[in-house]
């Protein structure tokens, strides 16, 4: 059997199958949580603002996966994770070709003083938020993340 590479893998995530994907709303356990601005080198959704994320990697578990994204995007190392839920992301890219990929939502308290961008050529600008004041635009995916969670999120935030 030949093994694809990847980069074909990559490109055909959520295309051509279902893709999976970690996404982590990283916290202070103070009510902030941490958003980055997408640089012109994301994917897509440039210039929006979004709670971070990455496709899970083959032989990685989803919680493995969350927590070592959060580390290599945002330098955030885990004091307490906890597993939100699954989410159906249906989105249509610029070129007009529909996706499908299982959003697996974490939300991990960090130390909010070692938190910050480690990968500056996909981020142009990061910072700490709270429910009611929120960057703009923000990317698509954003809403329906905050309605689904919104009170485990106010929980976890003290709201």
């Amino acid at each position: 059997m030949r093994k694809l590479s990847a980069e074909t893998l990559r490109k055909q995530k959520g295309v051509s199958f279902v893709g999976i994907t970690t996404c982590f709303f990283v916290h202070d356990g103070r009510g902030h949580f941490y958003m980055t601005k997408r640089s012109k080198n994301a994917r897509d959704e440039q210039g929006r603002w979004e709670i971070g994320g990455g496709g899970l990697k083959w032989g990685s578990t989803v919680e493995d996966n969350a927590l070592r994204e959060a580390m290599e995007e945002y330098n955030a190392k885990s004091k307490k994770t906890e597993f939100l839920g699954y989410r159906d992301i249906f989105r249509t890219l610029p070129d007009g070709t529909p996706t499908h990929w299982v959003g697996m939502d974490f939300a991990i308290e960090a130390d909010r003083d070692k938190v910050r961008i480690n990968e500056p050529d996909m981020i142009d600008d990061a910072g700490w938020f709270t429910l009611d004041n929120m960057p703009s635009p923000v990317h698509s995916q954003q809403g329906p993340f905050l309605k689904k969670y919104a009170k485990q999120l106010a929980r976890i935030l003290g709201n």
